[in-house]
């Protein structure tokens, strides 16, 4: 089964998504089976997401978290301070892992929580006035007497 896909067709019809692409290459190759912990992500609103990963036997001091260059990880790391002798079964999973996710432009942590052994994040874009769309007046008296003139006509028929 093939499971890549070549997005050069696309690439020559676009113009400023190349980190698009390059993320969505990386993450097709790298994209692990193992899916430990397991996580949701929620759309809480337009622009409000939540990360709830399911960590038992974590402790908030064995888990840390870091945003950075539009990426969050996850890493959580149990201190071997347990006899394993004790164990008859051992069910819950205490292994070391990290989890990434890309996260879009403008998506920052608002906080993080712990709770019944889910570790919940929360994200919120916030886009910069800078880099929102605002409307822009046309001035210039042709402009106006354009409009005014198409309103005539119209008044007159």
């Amino acid at each position: 089964m093939r499971t890549n896909f070549d997005f050069a067709p696309y690439r020559r019809s676009t113009v400023g998504f190349d980190r698009l692409f390059d993320l969505l290459e990386t993450t097709a190759r790298t994209e692990a089976p193992e899916g430990y912990p397991p996580f949701d992500i929620e759309r809480e609103s337009e622009d409000s997401y939540q990360i709830t990963l399911a960590v038992a036997g974590f402790r908030p001091d064995d888990i840390e978290i870091v945003a950075q260059n539009n990426q969050l990880t996850v890493t959580g790391r149990r201190p071997d301070d347990r006899d394993e002798s004790r164990f008859v079964h051992r069910g819950i999973a205490t292994r070391a892992f990290e989890r990434r996710f890309q996260l879009a432009d403008f998506v920052q942590v608002q906080h993080a929580s712990f709770d019944n052994g889910l570790l919940r994040i929360a994200l919120k874009r916030e886009v910069p006035e800078a880099m929102k769309p605002r409307r822009i007046e046309i001035a210039g008296a042709a402009a106006n007497d354009r409009i005014a003139e198409t309103k005539g006509d119209r008044d007159a028929a």
